[in-house]
């Protein structure tokens, strides 16, 4: 069963809709007694990287998280700041991440080569998948995914990125780990791309 970490942050009611209508069953987990049993996890989030590091640390969670992805082997796909906090810290705080993708995560306003574009990335945008991608399995070549934020993922193992989009340069927008995922776009906001996204992570 797939478990939609809910630790105050991110819109898991349309993750469990989404699933729904693909015929996957989803549990809510909002202590670590609901972790219990995962066999896959989500990690959404929105707003800022240390307000959601701080919120995680206080759920309880974070200990079971770590033994379920880390020692247990349990995929996680972290979504929006859900994957900015599998890095090892952002520059948007102080705050250090889980560490589970050796990653910075970086500002797009300190980039000379997107300084001068609008903040946030907002809207629609082309992802270029890697090859042999589980996330990406089957997907047309013109996938596109909904976008909303200021800071990108930035991998330190580029083995390590699954797909990239332009805003400005090309930066990782997903990213595998063995089993962890990331994807820094919005699958619940992105019609049938993350549909198929969400089922293909569901089939892994």
């Amino acid at each position: 069963m797939i478990h939609i970490v809910d630790y105050g942050l991110g819109n898991t009611q349309a993750f469990v809709t989404m699933y729904r209508r693909l015929g996957v069953t989803t549990k809510r987990a909002q202590n670590a007694e609901d972790l219990r049993g995962a066999t896959k996890l989500i990690l959404p989030g929105v707003g800022a990287f240390d307000y959601a590091m701080e919120l995680l640390n206080a759920s309880g969670m974070r200990g079971v998280l770590e033994e379920l992805v880390v020692k247990d082997g349990v995929p996680v796909l972290g979504i929006c700041v859900g994957m900015q906090m599998l890095a090892d810290l952002s520059e948007e705080g102080t705050a250090p991440g889980l560490g589970w993708v050796p990653a910075h995560v970086r500002g797009f306003a300190s980039n000379s080569a997107s300084a001068s574009l609008p903040m946030p990335h907002m809207g629609w945008n082309d992802v270029k998948p890697a090859p042999g991608s589980p996330l990406f399995k089957d997907f047309d070549a013109d996938a596109r995914f909904y976008f909303l934020h200021s800071f990108y993922f930035d991998c330190l193992e580029k083995s390590h990125v699954s797909a990239r989009a332009d805003y400005g340069f090309n930066f990782d927008c997903a990213v595998q780990n063995r089993n962890v995922y990331g994807v820094q776009f919005h699958p619940e906001k992105s019609h049938h791309w993350g549909a198929n996204l969400l089922k293909n992570f569901a089939d892994i």
